[in-house]
């Protein structure tokens, strides 16, 4: 078929460093090492059995996996064949699942199989059963060489057996979609973020660019970079494992993070890069202050450091590089915007409690309501326009457009831009707190909280009020040791903050619900309200 000569398929980023150097190591998990020839091969063997299925470009191919090598080897197989990948959530119940392989009209889903703990394969074939258009269920089995769990589908290895380890990638346009990548949905039913080829290379071109200041490694040397993030989310996916297969590296994958295993993981394998969102750095820092460890051991081999997901409060991300003696650079995304649009650039100094400066490409503003850009230093929402925005939310035309009014993604995110381009996240739009007519933002809160020297770990959200509409409340972890009086902690606030925005409402706990990616989650919290505060 005859394509433009401007073609550009995401997966060549396999093909290419394969050809570079096929026997460095792609990926690492566990006893698996998988080298890029070996990705090569079998994502090829992906391709070339999805195309004997009858897919062809543009057809959507759902996967439901945790961070295993299975997870990158679909995901470029699909791509190679120019179908689309439509990652979903690990954690998703059948139902979820349902909507997902419906509404993107996946013709075909990978699954794995799940453990005891985590039925993840027993939802994905409910699913799988109750979508009409999705015609093949493919088991993904912890032992490669087991049989299918489900009568009647075929596993991943009985797939590929018979197809060569030889394929001609498609040569997709840079402007067709390559992922669809589907948001929260904390407004409503979750959206597909149509993401182009153009888009993701792109963004992992500038998100390993991000790291170049720090490389010193030997010609022969090859870097490392540690993923616990999950893939199936635009962070694990984009901004570390396509950035990080871009540049030729080492991939340790880690199927859950915990500290203790993530530590042992950056010690043995000798882990230069990591991303984190602040909730593993707060466990990290907790785990080694709790078992008397020493961080230097650790740090030796460290070279670059981020986090992003949700701001940092300043207080930990200092603890942390003290602790570390190691830098993190903060930055700032949404699925929306392939990730990554702001990032506290390494050449020159970071600005902490700010999400840094937009990237290549990128150009961020802060909006009124009217989508007049602000002064410096007021706030304003995000707004977004570059190589990285989305090309629109998958068969919703009504809410692409007004996402995209103006020509600019609107983010949802309320900001502030310095003098000198250097973004602060105040807070989520639709998380902001009205409280008695005036607005409250928990961000601000927070990092006032995270500064007394008892607290660990905060979240601040707005509850139900009669009176007021909405009160302020704040769910606090202390310290190790560390013990604080509730009437004290609103004392010492009333001294810190003004009168409308010290939270009425404190809850003390021994932690705080995380959501899919590994962030606190609000919307457990505020679930968890219907069972009342102390």
């Amino acid at each position: 078929m005859s394509r433009t000569p401007t073609s550009l398929n995401l997966a060549s980023i396999v093909s290419h460093n394969a050809k570079l150097r096929p026997d460095n190591e792609a990926f690492v998990c566990g006893d698996i090492r998988m080298t890029y020839g070996q990705l090569d091969a079998l994502s090829n063997r992906v391709a070339n059995a999805l195309v004997a299925m009858g897919i062809e470009p543009n057809d959507k191919v759902a996967l439901n996996c945790p961070n295993l090598p299975y997870f990158p080897v679909i995901y470029y197989g699909i791509m190679k064949a120019g179908a689309v990948v439509v990652p979903t959530c690990v954690l998703f119940t059948a139902r979820e699942i349902e909507y997902q392989l419906s509404d993107s009209d996946a013709k075909v889903f990978f699954a794995f199989e799940g453990t005891p703990e985590l039925p993840m394969g027993q939802h994905s074939k409910a699913a799988f059963d109750a979508v009409d258009t999705c015609e093949n269920f493919i088991v993904l089995t912890k032992d490669t060489d087991a049989a299918s769990p489900f009568d009647g589908h075929l596993t991943f290895s009985q797939l590929i057996a018979s197809h060569s380890d030889n394929f001609e990638i498609y040569p997709t346009d840079p402007l067709d979609t390559c992922a669809i990548l589907y948001t929260s949905g904390t407004t409503g039913k979750p959206k597909g973020a149509e993401l182009s080829h153009f888009n993701i290379f792109m963004n992992a071109e500038a998100s390993w660019g991000l790291h170049f200041p720090s490389l010193d490694f030997t010609a022969n040397e090859q870097p490392t970079c540690l993923i616990t993030l999950p893939l199936f989310h635009t962070t694990g996916q984009t901004a570390q494992m396509n950035a990080q297969i871009f540049g030729g590296t080492r991939v340790v994958l880690l199927p859950r993070f915990d500290a203790a295993t993530a530590l042992a993981a950056i010690l043995n394998e000798k882990v230069n890069f990591w991303t984190g969102v602040p909730t593993m750095y707060w466990a990290l820092l907790r785990h080694v202050e709790k078992n008397g460890l020493d961080p230097a051991i650790y740090a030796a081999s460290m070279r670059t450091l981020s986090s992003g997901g949700a701001p940092m409060p300043v207080e930990l991300l200092e603890a942390f590089q003290k602790t570390f003696d190691v830098r993190v650079l903060e930055g700032y995304g949404l699925t929306e915007t392939s990730p990554v649009a702001c990032f506290n650039h390494p050449q020159r100094p970071s600005r902490p409690g700010t999400v840094g400066q937009s990237l290549f490409g990128v150009e961020v503003r802060c909006v009124d309501e009217n989508d007049v850009e602000v002064a410096r230093g007021m706030r304003g929402e995000v707004v977004i326009r570059g190589n990285n925005i989305m090309k629109g939310y998958y068969k919703q035309p009504e809410a692409t457009a007004e996402a995209f009014r103006g020509g600019w993604f609107h983010s949802g995110d309320i900001g502030v831009m310095d003098d000198d381009g250097f973004l602060s996240i105040v807070d989520r739009k639709k998380d902001m707190i009205l409280r008695g007519g005036y607005n409250v933002y928990p961000r601000e809160i927070e990092e006032v909280i995270m500064t007394h020297p008892a607290v660990s770990l905060v979240a601040v959200i707005g509850v139900p009020d009669e009176r007021l509409g909405e009160e302020v409340a704040a769910f606090i972890v202390l310290k190790q040791g560390e013990s604080l009086d509730r009437n004290d902690l609103t004392a010492w606030l009333k001294t810190q903050i003004a009168a409308n925005k010290y939270p009425r409402k404190i809850e003390f706990r021994d932690s705080l619900p995380i959501g899919n990616t590994g962030k606190i989650s609000k919307l457990l919290l505020r679930q968890e309200l219907m069972h009342g505060l102390d």
